[in-house]
């Protein structure tokens, strides 16, 4: 299997560097903690843009969207269910306008936050919740979907089967973090099942985010790219946060991020950026490096 065409042009300069973080990011732009982030693409649309604005400025040449907990299911917590369409339409929309020519813009698909295994919600509602998801992020303009941050391998092919449906490029990405070597996915899955899985299914990029810092991405990168050759996302955490004066910190510096990316780039690494933590100054230092190697 080929490289999507959508993607080809992209990977010929590839390592790709994509975004960071975009909840701590618009936190401290003052989301109040506990609010679901995509209600400011209605409620606060300027600051959205200008956290996707600042990624471009720093060099990403992909950012993601506003919408990774858009889905029905998650929403719904919030009281937010009916606004699904509406939510995942201004994410692709705010993240174009900052875009412009100078990026692509991924639309991000997070988990439903519900257990499958444990039966709080079903596998036929969660394949209509991100059907629903994937259609009004593709229909709004988005250059590829992101399914991102997933524990459970099952939620992440059903996701995966709804994605793939509108025809855009697919990547999907695991958190290893559990088990004593940290590189097993929440229920156990080491990262050969992960990509032999998702690749089988028609994932079109593998990788990993978020779960820990960076220096335990290397392993989990190579083992990914021995088992499979698709093109691998790498989005690290900026190390594990700190609660500082009962709030979460991240103490990683963005020099101390960046000195990795060769390394994850010899590991196999195709798209490089950043999660939980990260923010435009990591997104520089990764560039600055990059652009030495």
């Amino acid at each position: 299997m080929g490289v999507h065409p959508a993607l080809a042009a992209l990977l010929q300069h590839a390592p790709v560097l994509t975004d960071g973080a975009w909840g701590t990011e618009l936190q401290k732009r003052g989301l109040p903690p506990g609010q679901p982030p995509e209600s400011w693409n209605l409620t606060h649309p300027d600051q959205v843009r200008a956290a996707a604005r600042a990624y471009v400025e720093a060099g990403s040449e992909i950012i993601l969207t506003n919408t990774f907990g858009a889905n029905r299911i998650r929403l719904a917590d919030a009281g937010l269910a009916e606004e699904v369409g509406l939510l995942n339409r201004r994410g692709v929309e705010l993240s174009r306008e900052a875009a412009g020519s100078r990026a692509a813009v991924f639309a991000s698909i997070g988990p439903t936050g519900k257990l499958l295994m444990a039966g709080e919600v079903t596998a036929e509602d969660v394949r209509a919740a991100f059907e629903e998801q994937a259609t009004a992020l593709a229909e709004a303009g988005a250059d590829a979907l992101v399914i991102e941050t997933m524990s459970d391998l099952q939620e992440a092919q059903l996701a995966l089967a709804a994605a793939k449906a509108t025809g855009l490029p697919v990547v999907v990405c695991m958190v290893f973090d559990s088990g004593r070597e940290r590189d097993r996915t929440l229920m156990g899955d080491p990262p050969e099942l992960v990509a032999r899985t998702l690749e089988a299914a028609g994932a079109d990029v593998l990788g990993a985010n978020c779960g820990q810092g960076i220096e335990g991405f290397l392993p989990i990168c190579r083992r990914l790219r021995a088992a499979s050759s698709l093109p691998l996302w790498i989005k690290p955490n900026a190390g594990l946060p700190q609660l500082m004066d009962g709030r979460p910190r991240y103490t990683t510096t963005p020099e101390s991020f960046a000195a990795h990316a060769p390394a994850l780039r010899a590991a196999g690494a195709d798209f490089l950026g950043g999660c939980c933590g990260t923010d435009p100054e990591f997104i520089r230092a990764l560039r600055r490096v990059l652009d030495r190697a």
